[in-house]
């Protein structure tokens, strides 16, 4: 039972082009909720999940 690179890979691009966005924007923004070591971590180990939870829990409102 295999699964087909053509429902994988989207999938996989999508991850990896929401995780450049969150730490392009990591980068640029001057405060966060917490360290952005930390916000590092989070969104490059915690994969999708890390990257959403960034864009809820980590961005300061100004």
């Amino acid at each position: 039972m295999s699964i087909s690179w053509n429902v994988i890979l989207p999938v996989i691009l999508i991850e990896l082009i929401l995780m450049a966005i969150a730490l392009v924007d990591l980068a640029k923004t001057e405060k966060t909720n917490g360290p952005k070591l930390m916000w590092v971590t989070i969104i490059v180990l915690g994969n999708l999940l890390g990257t959403i939870a960034y864009f809820i829990f980590g961005r300061r409102n100004s």
